[in-house]
């Protein structure tokens, strides 16, 4: 609850910014670098070193990777029929994509499953959500923001960006068993410390509700993904075929019936992939997908 709370009070102060006369127009693109260059990295390091891959975990953490190549096909077909320019295509496939696993998924987690589901909520989101954010998220942004597609421009965006390079560094310090010292871990938190508001903040800068801003259409259609068809997908792949009847297979679903990771939407602003429509998806699909969550909790229940 403090944290819908909190994400509210984020959201709402930075639309009060924006209108606020002395404050900067363009602020928004600051506080995108300072999360993409500083705080993202940080917390990369901090959280890559501590994984700990089990085999009977596997599950949890390929959902998002699931989630993400079924986001990228669904808008791709979708796209030439509902006659999508390739930047709402990006900004649908990046937030729809990819559900908001750590903020607003570890409370829920936490609440349904117990401390068990905390841990499983981490895995998930760290070998998870945030793999997926860093490498097919940029492969994504640098394909539909290129007049035209590159393959030597999307290697060079992925290797480029921070946080994969943080993540890089990470993995191979975790499976060389080299762990930070109590120090450095605490530096890092700190460092990271402000991603999540400072994220919410940036997306209330540029939320609008202007009629002629609102884009009713690709927008209903990204909430169908995110909200219907992800968990839906989950639910049939781990529940009805695999037959993962435990916790695992439910908290996986539910992970899929989150809204949408702030992360990516800032990425989808970064790469200039409708901006507004991005915003629109993460503001309006996480109020959204708090309801959503129990309805599926207690289909899988």
């Amino acid at each position: 609850m403090t944290n819908l709370l909190l994400l509210l009070a984020c959201l709402l102060l930075g639309i009060i910014l924006q209108r606020l006369k002395g404050f900067p127009k363009d602020a928004h693109l600051v506080l995108n670098s300072f999360i993409i260059y500083v705080c993202l990295p940080a917390l990369t390091l901090l959280y890559t070193t501590e994984i700990h891959f089990q085999r009977n975990k596997a599950l949890p953490i390929l959902m998002p990777y699931i989630l993400y190549i079924g986001s990228f096909i669904f808008f791709k077909i979708l796209a030439p029929i509902l006659q999508l320019d390739r930047s709402t295509t990006g900004a649908l496939t990046l937030t729809a994509g990819i559900s908001s696993i750590s903020f607003v998924g570890f409370p829920i987690f936490e609440l349904l499953f117990g401390k068990e589901g905390l841990q499983v909520g981490v895995l998930m989101s760290q070998a998870g959500s945030f793999v997926v954010c860093g490498t097919l998220g940029i492969f994504t942004a640098s394909y539909y923001s290129a007049k035209e597609v590159s393959a030597k421009k999307i290697i060079s965006d992925i290797v480029q960006f921070p946080p994969f390079l943080s993540f890089c560094v990470a993995l191979a310090l975790n499976l060389s068993n080299c762990h930070f010292p109590a120090w450095s871990i605490e530096i890092l938190q700190k460092i990271g410390s402000p991603f999540g508001i400072l994220a919410l903040i940036s997306i209330g800068l540029q939320i609008s509700f202007k009629r002629e801003d609102l884009q009713v259409k690709p927008l209903l259609f990204g909430l169908f993904y995110k909200l219907l068809i992800a968990p839906m997908l989950i639910f049939i792949l781990y529940i009805l075929i695999i037959g993962e009847h435990s916790f695992i297979g439910k908290i996986s679903v539910v992970g899929a019936a989150l809204g949408s990771m702030n992360t990516a939407t800032i990425i989808a602003i970064n790469y200039g992939l409708n901006p507004k429509l991005a915003t629109q998806m993460v503001s309006i699909s996480i109020p959204l997908s708090l309801l959503n969550v129990g309805i599926w909790y207690l289909i899988v229940s």
